[in-house]
């Protein structure tokens, strides 16, 4: 039937995940209605035109006209509360209307859309041809490449069976899950993983996570364990009123869509503006949980951490007394990190949340507490490579030959400054964890006095490290704070009154600088930094909340932060499930990282068990060269085969500053533009970008290229020397170097390319055919 009566003026629309993928799909013209459509429905649906009608057999879902050929499907939730769930053809919302599924779920409590015709389509298609790739496929391979078995579509472990998918799962096992129950038929029929993948596409998120990982090995108490519990809702709420749909908008992922500006950006800032709104059930209750303590999130590439991060900035802020400070500090390792997340925090809060928000980058943060203390100092900084000269120049002008610069500037760095150690006597007795060789108390006495002619050197010279800074100005924060602590027992000493005399004289009364610390790609942190940190917010619920992988770890900064006075433990979760990355790309990239162990951040050790993706698309491509020139012209034709591809939604990373001239001239001598990856970001908005592994943290394209993966490259060939002087520091440089490859064939989303010349990184072996010994 058609609505009518007296005309109502703003109603409520709001609109469910995944719809918005749907409708970001649409042409031009059929977008630009639908805009048109949504403004002109919030202000009265009652307005000519819209034939506003209840779809038969259906109680709940209404139709409206988009235009002549397309329509709005929307449940309604109640009164003038209406739920989008699809944009359709008015075609298929006529011949389909018994296959227009919605409910509330029994598990989650949150509303569920599913349109049966259209999964079928998609399970039908996905299993009589291959996926189709997001991208062009590479061009045919070289004469050069060693040979390589054509690659699976599909990650290791998946073949492709006779037998049902999940036949070994009763309807009542998957329904506990929270599988959506009308799909429970067609999964029973799944019998290949192409298949699958074509169902979750268009399934209710939680459905497609409970059977992706029940296919990739996870047994049905881990699924319920990882995946349900966390989203179902409680046994009382289950008991409540199944059809009150005001309390099931909720549990579910739904925003009201308040302005045409708001809508406009969900649809075209891509992920970011899904993840702006759409935040996963376990994200969400991690942003809005309430900690007595500091917390970390964990959790591999691509998995939205840094999304969460940013939920839980805006989350303190709103829980702010009104001000004009800027009670929160939000920080990361580097310059172009942190100005990234300032431009997001200002997408997803507004200019509101952003006036309370410190944003910084932890050593711009370090020299602004010791030019503070020290507003006359003139000092060069200069970097580690700088610093390890300086230290060779005096171990030869003091005939020192006990030690090796190197083991000295790890030292120094790592553990003096590292750990911000101000005298011989706290050196005695620090922990020397991740150091490999023990040194006796004698030896630590020698150590120490060559640090200290070292430090007396780059004095001289008017010099410093930004680990000299760090450590400063850890040790200025810990005075800071030990002088607040000691202000705060006298005034309880005195019953709660300050000593005016004592507050006269300072000029204002000393608190902390912040009251809530959030800290983005923790893992790079060094321990001077983080005594820096600790120091800055009191110890209080809420005071500091980190994310971070140590999968990720590309600078040598090993800390355990339970001896910092950052005490995580039972307040550390971990997400699993990537939303940028191909199951195809991910699997490779776990293989780079081999067996070896990580840490995570305090004592124990990290896994990525159950990191999965819901992305699929094809296998990355492993193409050899003989020569570095003839590398360079494979790299030039995969740029071509992705000649579709926005040019500045693709990237090349690799090994060496040198490469990166070389590469970007080789591609301007062919007709593409390069744009190279600096310390701040890209240099420009158009070309290939193109930048060393380290310039990509935190990015992410379409099509990534990963050139020069070779052995003497990836590792560089003098990590080697370390292992028999130095077995601890050798393994170290091994993890930091599978890190950094790891990390950069993570930023791929689509499509991975990686080329060698001359021998393949050792790395590469798990992706590469065994050698034959003919």
């Amino acid at each position: 039937m058609t609505v009518t009566g007296v005309p109502r003026t703003g109603v409520t629309l709001r609109l469910l995940d995944k719809a918005d993928k749907e409708i970001v799909k649409l042409d031009r013209a059929v977008l630009g209605a639908f805009y048109k459509f949504q403004h002109d429905f919030r202000r009265n649906p009652d307005a000519g035109g819209f034939d506003l009608k209840q779809l038969e057999g259906h109680d709940r879902l209404w139709s409206a006209r988009v235009n002549r050929e397309w329509r709005a499907l929307m449940i309604r939730l109640g009164g003038d509360d209406w739920l989008l769930v699809s944009v359709k053809h008015r075609s298929h919302v006529h011949k389909n209307l018994d296959r227009l599924n919605y409910g509330i779920n029994h598990i989650t409590g949150a509303i569920e859309y599913v349109d049966l015709q259209v999964v079928e389509e998609s399970v039908l298609r996905r299993g009589l041809t291959p996926p189709a790739a997001p991208v062009p496929a590479p061009t045919p391979v070289s004469a050069a490449e060693p040979a390589r078995p054509k690659p699976s579509e599909e990650p290791e472990g998946l073949e492709e069976p006779e037998e049902p998918l999940f036949g070994a799962y009763t309807d009542e096992q998957l329904a506990d899950l929270g599988v959506a129950e009308p799909l429970i038929p067609i999964i029973r029929k799944l019998t290949t993983d192409d298949e699958l993948l074509g169902l979750a596409e268009y399934a209710p998120r939680h459905t497609g996570e409970v059977l992706l990982r029940l296919r990739d090995g996870a047994s049905y108490e881990t699924v319920m364990d990882d995946v349900t519990a966390p989203v179902a809702v409680e046994e009382a709420e289950r008991n409540l009123d199944p059809a009150d749909w005001q309390a099931a908008v909720d549990r579910s992922q739904t925003v009201a869509i308040t302005d045409d500006e708001f809508l406009q950006s969900i649809l075209e800032e891509g992920d970011f503006g899904r993840w702006k709104i759409f935040l996963h059930p376990t994200q969400e209750k991690l942003v809005h949980r309430r900690y007595s303590g500091p917390a970390r999130v964990g959790g591999g590439p691509g998995t939205g951490k840094t999304i969460v991060a940013l939920h839980r900035v805006c989350h303190l802020v709103r829980q702010l007394p009104p001000g004009h400070t800027k009670p929160v500090l939000f920080t990361t390792f580097n310059r172009n990190l942190a100005a990234d997340l300032r431009s997001r925090l200002l997408s997803l809060g507004g200019p509101d949340v952003l006036a309370r928000v410190d944003i910084a980058h932890v050593d711009q943060l370090a020299t602004r507490i010791v030019s503070e203390a020290d507003p006359g100092n003139a000092k060069r900084r200069i970097d580690d490579t700088a610093a390890l000269r300086e230290w060779r120049d005096l171990l030869v002008e003091a005939g020192e030959t006990r030690w090796s610069a190197e083991f000295l500037s790890d030292e120094w760095n790592q553990v003096i400054l590292g750990q911000a150690v101000a005298s011989r006597s706290d050196y005695f007795t620090v922990r020397r964890a991740g150091r490999g060789r023990s040194v006796t108390r004698a030896e630590r006495a020698g150590i120490w006095q060559l640090a200290e002619r070292f430090t007396q050197r780059l004095e001289t010279k008017g010099l410093e490290t930004h680990r000299q800074v760090a450590e400063r100005a850890a040790r200025l924060e810990m005075t800071r704070k030990a002088r607040i602590d000691e202000r705060s027992q006298e005034r309880d000493d005195r019953a709660g009154l300050d000593n005016l005399h004592v507050e006269a004289g300072s000029g204002a009364r000393l608190r902390h600088r912040y009251r809530h610390i959030v800290v983005d790609e923790a893992q790079d942190l060094s321990a001077a930094h983080w005594k820096m940190l600790r120091a800055m917010a009191p110890s209080e619920a809420d005071d500091v909340f980190l994310v971070g992988d140590t999968h990720q770890r590309i600078y040598d900064n090993q800390v355990t932060l339970g001896s910092l006075g950052v005490h995580i433990r039972g307040r550390s979760s971990r997400l699993t499930l990537s939303y940028r990355t191909t199951r195809e790309i991910l699997r490779d990239a776990i293989r780079v990282l081999g067996d070896a162990d990580y840490d995570d951040l305090d004592g124990d050790s990290d896994t990525l068990a159950g990191y999965r993706s819901v992305l699929h698309g094809p296998a990355p491509s492993l193409r050899g060269a003989r020569s570095w020139d003839e590398e360079m012209d494979l790299v030039v034709e995969q740029l071509r085969a992705w000649h579709d591809v926005p040019r500045e939604s693709t990237a090349i990373c690799v090994p060496t500053n040198d490469m990166v001239t070389q590469l970007a001239e080789r591609l301007a001598r062919r007709g593409i533009s390069p744009t190279e990856i600096t310390q701040d970001g890209p240099r420009g908005d158009q070309g290939v970008h193109i930048g060393t592994m380290y310039r990509f943290k935190g990015l992410e394209y379409r099509c990534l290229i990963i050139a020069g993966v070779a052995e003497g490259l990836v590792p560089r060939a003098s990590v080697d020397t370390w292992e028999h002087t130095d077995p601890s520091r050798h393994r170290r440089e091994l993890h930091r170097a599978r890190s950094l490859l790891f990390v950069a064939a993570t930023r791929a989303r689509d499509a991975l390319a990686i080329t060698w010349h001359g021998e393949p990184s050792r790395f590469l072996a798990p992706l590469l055919p065994p050698r034959s010994d003919t």
